[in-house]
């Protein structure tokens, strides 16, 4: 082989080595380029789901007001807000519960006292919508704290209530309710936290089946009158 054939065979052999190096460094950016193009897109998805799950369970329409707990009647009371969030209330508490007619205020406000929340629709609500928000009220939460009723003249199709606090809502699939359950629920608002919401002396008549219990002060008892239900202890 002569000596200028070896120098073009050099010259060859360089040039397809620095080519095969251009082309590993084209393969590699490729794969850097789409590697971090997929974690970019992966990132932005996190984020707008965690940016819309923030917004769809923001409490931020939440109504607070104040009320101290402990204030027991016997008389029927007239609430500032509809359905009441705290106040005078009786001295039973409604049994936390799931009811397809009203029950009186003044016992579930003493549930709220306790711990409970309050989920209200009006009547006229839609079945299936009502059995959603039966579902969601049976799966969220704790059971034993629980109250759910229909009640007349609410401002929303459905409105859940703490003590001290309230939420208007249009659906009962809106995300906004569980995440109201988790908040208030025995929060940092109620009296009594823990306190039970069932018991011997809870109600479980609703309005229609039963009025309000008389003060027993105010009633001439005789051996043979019938027991009323003892009232609360807790204050």
């Amino acid at each position: 082989m002569t000596k200028e054939k070896a120098q073009a065979r050099r010259e060859h052999l360089q040039k397809m080595r620095a080519e095969q190096k251009r082309k590993e460094r084209r393969t590699a950016l490729l794969m850097w380029g789409t590697g971090g193009l997929v974690i970019v897109l992966l990132v932005g998805l996190v984020g707008f789901y965690l940016v819309r799950q923030a917004r769809e369970t923001s409490l931020d329409a939440v109504v607070s007001v104040k009320y101290d707990g402990g204030d027991h009647v016997w008389d029927k009371v007239a609430y500032k807000e509809t359905p009441p969030v705290g106040g005078q209330h009786s001295n039973y508490w409604q049994q936390c519960d799931i009811y397809d007619k009203p029950i009186h205020s003044e016992h579930a406000v003493h549930s709220l006292e306790h711990g409970a929340v309050w989920i209200t629709y009006r009547p006229d609500l839609p079945a299936d919508q009502i059995t959603k928000l039966k579902e969601v009220a049976s799966s969220t939460g704790q059971q034993e704290y629980m109250l759910v009723s229909p009640f007349e003249g609410l401002p929303a199709p459905i409105v859940v209530s703490s003590w001290n606090h309230q939420l208007k809502l249009d659906n009962p699939a809106d995300p906004k309710l569980g995440a109201f359950i988790k908040r208030y629920q025995n929060g940092g608002d109620t009296p009594e936290p823990g306190a039970s919401c069932g018991g011997p002396d809870a109600i479980t008549t609703t309005a229609d089946q039963a009025p309000l219990p008389p003060d027993p002060s105010a009633q001439t008892q005789t051996p043979m009158d019938t027991a009323s239900p003892q009232p609360s202890q807790s204050q």
